[in-house]
C-alpha cells in the first residue's frame, strides 16, 4: 500500500504542485508504486488469485494512461517512462 507520505512525495515530484494529484504523470507514478507493492505481495503469496486480478487491472489502467500521454505529450511520456524505469509499450 502506498503511504500518504509517499503519495505526497510522488505528487510533488511528478505534478509540481501538491494539489495536482489528477495529472496523468502523477497517476502513472502512483499506479507504478501500487503495481510494485502488489508484485512483491504475489511473490510471497503465489496462490492469491484476487490480488493477481487486481494487479492485471492496475497494469491495464497504467497502460491506458501511458497511451494517452504518448498521444498528447510525447516528450513528457519519454520523461515519465525514464524516471519510473518502465518499458515503453508504444
Amino acid at each position: 500500500m502506498v503511504t500518504k507520505e509517499r503519495k505526497a512525495e510522488l505528487i510533488q515530484q511528478f505534478g509540481g504542485d501538491p494539489k495536482n494529484s489528477g495529472d496523468t504523470a502523477v497517476q502513472i507514478a502512483i499506479l507504478t508504486e501500487r503495481i510494485a507493492d502488489i508484485t512483491e505481495h504475489l511473490k510471497r503469496h503465489p496462490k492469491d488469485k484476487h490480488s493477481r486480478r487486481g494487479l492485471i487491472l492496475l497494469v491495464g489502467k497504467r497502460r491506458r494512461l501511458l497511451r494517452y500521454l504518448y498521444r498528447t505529450d510525447y516528450q513528457r511520456y519519454l520523461d515519465v517512462c525514464d524516471r519510473l524505469g518502465i518499458r515503453r509499450p508504444f
